[in-house]
């Protein structure tokens, strides 16, 4: 039987880890280890600074109090598997919302994938897009990415992981119904417009204080290769983007040795 780890950032608690999991259980043996609170934009931080413990809510289902995804991908690797018992496949989401662009360098999401990719286990990370701050997410719902996960991994186990090791698929579906769907589209990371949502509040004893927002999802049109992942989830496509842990920008070494 097929072995997969599921981790999120949303919390243990969330309807897209519970979807993901009613997606996932008819193609193997499941165990979910996730955070206990929300982590998201958490990115890929460990926790050093105090311990942390599993707590297991029903069998192979677990909650790192107060861990990120890192730390619950981490862990349980070291774990709740041993060396000869790792899973096949780890699946972090599905996430309420985006990760696009260089919004993945923020996501708890994709870290969980990352983390994965990090110690030798193949991984996905999904995210079901919705508009902002997410209040059409009942309307929308998880079906079709429900049926996005369930596909993915069972091509997978059919064949093969389709990337080099340290390399893992950012999913994105858009904010539609299953029979809205254009299809699949392998993409590239697109550049996301960043505002500053930062809002002023005062408390009941008059301190200053600073709540971070959510921007709106608005993007650059940027010429040249393959469909970006904002352009194709806008066109009602599920977007599919290979990510590598290699941040070198190796266009540039070249000009960078002639101005040294």
């Amino acid at each position: 039987m097929k072995k997969i780890l599921l981790t999120n950032d949303d919390g243990f608690h969330a309807r897209g880890l519970l979807a993901l999991i009613d997606a996932l259980k008819p193609l193997g043996e499941v165990t979910i280890v996730a955070p206990t609170l929300e982590k998201s934009a958490c990115s890929h931080s460990l926790t050093l600074t105090k311990p942390l413990r599993f707590v297991e809510l029903e069998e192979r289902f677990f909650k790192l109090d107060d861990g990120t995804p890192t730390d619950c991908i981490f862990l349980a690797l070291h774990k709740l598997y041993d060396s000869n018992y790792k899973p096949d496949i780890v699946i972090s989401g599905i996430n309420k919302g985006a990760n696009m662009g260089e919004d993945i360098t923020y996501s708890g999401t994709a870290a969980g994938a990352m983390e994965a990719v990090l110690q030798g286990v193949p991984a996905i990370a999904i995210s079901q897009v919705c508009t902002k701050h997410c209040e059409n997410i009942d309307q929308i719902g998880y079906d079709l990415a429900k049926e996005t996960i369930h596909t993915l991994v069972k091509k997978i186990f059919d064949g093969q992981f389709p990337l080099p090791k340290r390399r893992f698929l950012n999913v994105n579906v858009p904010p539609i119904s299953p029979e809205a769907c254009q299809g699949m589209k392998i993409t590239r990371a697109g550049n996301r417009i960043y505002g500053n949502d930062a809002q002023v509040h005062y408390n009941p004893r008059g301190l200053e204080y600073y709540w971070i927002g959510l921007p709106n999802l608005e993007w650059m049109n940027t010429p040249g290769g393959h469909i970006t992942d904002f352009e194709a989830v806008n066109q009602n496509y599920i977007s599919i983007t290979p990510i590598h842990l290699d941040m070198t920008s190796h266009d540039d070494i070249s000009s960078l040795e002639a101005w040294l």
